[in-house]
């Protein structure tokens, strides 16, 4: 099976990674503390009141969102993975990507050697039809292909 959704580039950029889903809001700083502050390798999820993503390997993945979550300081943790080599391969929303989250994807776009393109506006059927594992490839025009090969 393949799928094309159209979304608007927040961050240009071409990736293809394995996805991995969370269909609750993601809180950017409680997701990423852990590998931030103690130096996690495999980047594990640490926010616990995100059953989809607790735990597992945010690393090189293709993540996909409702939307994002949490305090003023998301952004600047989204700064922090990329300035570190810590980020997902891309961020793909369902929905319109908050300023701050935003804000944060832009900085580290053109602060960084970071290659993390974000798509937003996929709509509710892209996050209904993406499960973990499939493959994501994302164009620089804000089409994202998902396939179960």
């Amino acid at each position: 099976m393949k799928k094309t959704f159209q979304g608007r580039v927040v961050t240009a950029g071409t990736a293809k990674a394995e996805a991995l889903v969370s269909h609750g809001g993601f809180n950017t700083l409680a997701s990423f503390q852990t590998p931030m502050l103690l130096g996690d390798k495999k980047v594990r999820c640490s926010d616990q009141n995100n059953p989809d993503l607790y735990q597992k390997s945010m690393l090189g993945k293709a993540l996909c969102l409702p939307e994002t979550i949490g305090s003023t300081t998301g952004g600047m943790a989204l700064y922090t993975v990329c300035a570190t080599g810590k980020q997902p391969a891309c961020l793909l929303f369902s929905k319109h990507i908050d300023s701050l989250a935003a804000a944060g994807a832009i900085l580290a776009a053109y602060w960084t050697d970071a290659n993390m393109p974000v798509v937003d506006k996929l709509g509710d059927e892209f996050l209904n039809t993406v499960k973990d594992g499939m493959t994501v490839e994302i164009k620089e025009d804000g089409i994202v292909e998902i396939s179960d090969e």
